[in-house]
């Protein structure tokens, strides 16, 4: 089996993979933010072929497919020139969407997709990756070990998610 994790740019002939992919990673972590576990409101604004389309036109923005060897095993989103706060666009890459199957999570998977970010961060002369992230559940604790810390809090502001779970934290990551 082969190992090397690989992020493999989005194109016109993987986009419907990758809004799949997507759609089935977010599905399988995060149905609880949901009211009636319904992520509708969240896949309508960033897994249609419209909007994945227009990413693809937007020269700030970039869509991987997570490799695994041959399996496709997630997808990212980055941001290129997206400040937070105090860090200005120019030095700022904000990583939006970071999904894993989850039959692939847990097996240090996560860990490597960071650090394929950070090195797309550096190549790109970035000084911090940023992302939201909930502040209930694994993945806060995943990027704190990462080196990520609290910057602030943030709030899920999507109709549709339960009140009790819209509560997020901004982490940044200075490279």
């Amino acid at each position: 089996m082969n190992n090397l994790v690989v992020l493999e740019t989005v194109d016109a002939s993987t986009l419907e993979t990758y809004i799949s992919v997507g759609k089935k990673s977010y599905r399988e972590h995060y149905l609880h933010l949901w009211e009636n576990e319904d992520p509708t409101p969240y896949i309508s604004i960033g897994f249609t072929n419209t909007i994945v389309s227009a990413e693809l036109m937007d020269p700030n923005v970039t869509n991987y497919l997570v490799k695994m060897g041959q399996d496709i095993v997630g997808i990212v989103k980055l941001v290129k020139n997206k400040g937070v706060d105090e860090f200005p666009d120019e030095t700022s890459l904000k990583a939006e969407k970071i999904y894993l199957l989850k039959a692939f999570s847990g097996k240090g998977l996560g860990k490597k997709v960071l650090q394929l970010i950070e090195k797309e961060a550096i190549d790109l002369k970035k000084k911090v990756v940023w992302l939201d992230t909930m502040q209930k559940g694994k993945p806060l604790q995943f990027y704190l070990k990462n080196g990520f810390k609290i910057k602030r809090e943030s709030e899920l502001t999507i109709i549709g998610a339960k009140p009790s779970e819209k509560a997020m934290y901004i982490l940044t990551k200075q490279l």
